[in-house]
């Protein structure tokens, strides 16, 4: 039997305290899974979750329920109940047998209260609550044996509860150690505690349960796990990140926002902070000033200068004594400044069936969030797009990428229709350097002529859609007329899928990369980055 050391919980220690930005995390974690945030909370809860940073993983409410039987189970396997009752059963006898004899020796054995007596002890078949109950009215003669008898009836109640858990799971203690009566009913209490405990947790209950008592039974470590799971929805929504919704809880625009910086964070933290922000492109747009961002002045330079730090370099050249200031030529820090243009991507993200393999879909979302984050925050000028595609293709929303999952029962691939989309989109938004980044697993198998769709299996074992591939290779061949980049990245090394992107790229002279779905966000962040860094003169 397991063995604990546990200290008494006030219910106030700030280590059983949610933190609602790891639990945040953990929950986008789901997200990307393709879970919305009702189906992750429930997650959650059931099978528990990590908190980054902190090395504590929150018990889920199965881990909890299975302890908790298994601590029940040990009892059982611990004790044998077959002599439980015998000694609270022969103190009874031995108590019936000394008034039995005073009711003979003061009434004789044929008199009336003698044979009420001996109706009484020798009725049907009963167990020892029942006998006892058989006795409440009864005048004893023995005062010993009624004093005896008066403490038996206080146990009543507990002897009764005991009977009908031995009558019930008696044939459940199959241990080598003999309980006695008292022990019996430590054991059932314990057993009983537990279980309760246990359905409580399966059935959500946690507002029944109390953290001090699970400690008592499992540890710290489980009543900090109730506690968390107790509060993780009302932690989330109390932060922020969460609010009510038709069908249950949502995330909310301010949650958006941290998905996005934390999976931007997971695919391009690598990268060297320098290269963030630039541009690679002939065209110089609106020159923009990059916060704290300087450098010396050189000759030859705009004199855009950042007066604090010029004066600043003045007073530490000039010492104690520097005053007036008196700025020299090596004093001068100028403003970095952004000569970027800005441009207009949209990212085509595979949602047929095939995505939900090998966490395909999970990855390709994360660097949907990442990019999303990376252009509101660091090139507000640029636009951004997602357009989902299986057999139709719709654009998806930001407020709803993080929820978003592949297309069940969807296993056709509409490319032709997302780079429909992204087209009237780029139209809309029309910049020097359009592009359109196209994440898939697969070729196309579905298309539209005029304005019919059509879908094609691929025709035998390796095989290709000949239709779709063509009715798709004439709206690449649009777009590029257009000056479209499309840049695309596959998971899936399949020869007919390399053989469409081959003649795609051919086409269209973007870039092809195959990669698997770990490396997957930082070939698009690295290349997108690449895309816009600037050509200084």
């Amino acid at each position: 039997m397991k063995a604990f050391v546990y200290s008494r919980w006030d219910g106030s220690r700030e280590e059983f305290r949610l933190d609602a930005e790891r639990a945040l995390d953990a929950l986008s974690d789901l997200l990307m899974q393709g879970l919305d945030a009702r189906e992750a909370l429930e997650w959650m809860r059931q099978n528990g979750f990590e908190l980054g940073g902190l090395d504590m993983r929150v018990m889920g409410v199965d881990e909890l329920v299975q302890e908790l039987l298994e601590q029940a189970q040990e009892l059982y396997d611990r004790y044998r109940m077959d002599r439980a009752l015998d000694d609270l059963r022969q103190r009874l006898e031995g108590i019936l047998d000394r008034e039995q004899q005073a009711l003979r020796s003061r009434h004789g054995y044929e008199s009336s209260r003698m044979n009420e007596f001996l109706a009484r002890r020798h009725a049907d078949e009963a167990g020892i609550a029942e006998t006892l109950e058989r006795f409440r009215d009864h005048e004893f003669a023995d005062e010993e044996a009624g004093a005896e008898y008066e403490e038996l009836l206080e146990e009543l109640d507990a002897i009764r509860e005991l009977e009908r858990f031995l009558g019930e799971r008696g044939e459940r203690f199959r241990g080598q150690e003999a309980a006695d009566y008292d022990t019996a009913q430590d054991v059932r209490e314990q057993i009983e505690a537990l279980e309760e405990m246990a359905r409580n947790l399966a059935e959500g209950n946690f507002d029944s349960l109390s953290p001090d008592a699970l400690a008592e039974l499992l540890g710290s470590d489980a009543a900090r796990s109730l506690v968390m799971l107790r509060d993780l929805e009302s932690t989330l929504r109390d932060s922020g990140y969460l609010r009510p919704g038709a069908d249950g809880p949502q995330i909310t625009p301010r949650a958006i926002r941290r998905i996005g910086a934390q999976a931007l964070a997971d695919v391009y933290g690598a990268l060297r902070k320098d290269r963030a922000g630039e541009h690679d492109v002939d065209v110089r747009g609106a020159a923009l000033p990059l916060p704290d961002q300087t450098r010396p002045y050189v000759f030859g330079d705009s004199l855009d200068l950042d007066v604090t730090r010029t004066v600043l370099n003045a007073v530490k050249r000039g010492g104690s004594d520097g005053f007036p200031v008196r700025l020299e030529v090596e004093d001068f820090e100028l403003r970095e400044m952004d000569h970027a243009s800005h441009s207009t991507t949209v990212l085509l993200l595979d949602m047929s069936w095939s995505m939900s393999w090998a966490g395909r879909f999970a990855a390709a979302k994360r660097v949907a969030l990442a990019m999303d984050h990376l252009v509101r925050t660091r090139f507000p000028r640029d636009r951004f797009f997602v357009v989902g595609f299986s057999t139709r293709a719709r654009e998806i929303g930001i407020q709803e990428l993080p929820e978003v999952t592949w297309d069940m029962g969807e296993p056709f691939t509409n490319l032709q229709e997302g780079l429909m989309v992204a087209e009237r989109l780029i139209a809309q938004h029309p910049s020097k350097s359009p592009q359109i980044i196209v994440i898939t697993d697969g070729q196309p198998t579905a298309y539209f002529l005029g304005k019919e769709l059509h879908v094609e299996w691929p025709m035998g074992f390796g095989g290709v859609s000949p239709h779709a591939v063509a009715e798709t290779m004439k709206t690449v061949r649009r777009v590029t007329q257009r000056g479209i980049t499309i840049n695309t990245f596959m998971l899936d090394d399949a020869p007919e899928l390399l053989g469409f992107v081959e003649h795609m790229t051919l086409v269209n002279r973007g870039r092809a990369f195959y990669t698997d779905p770990g490396q997957l966000g930082s070939y698009v962040m690295v290349d997108y980055l690449n895309g816009r860094r600037q050509k200084r003169s």
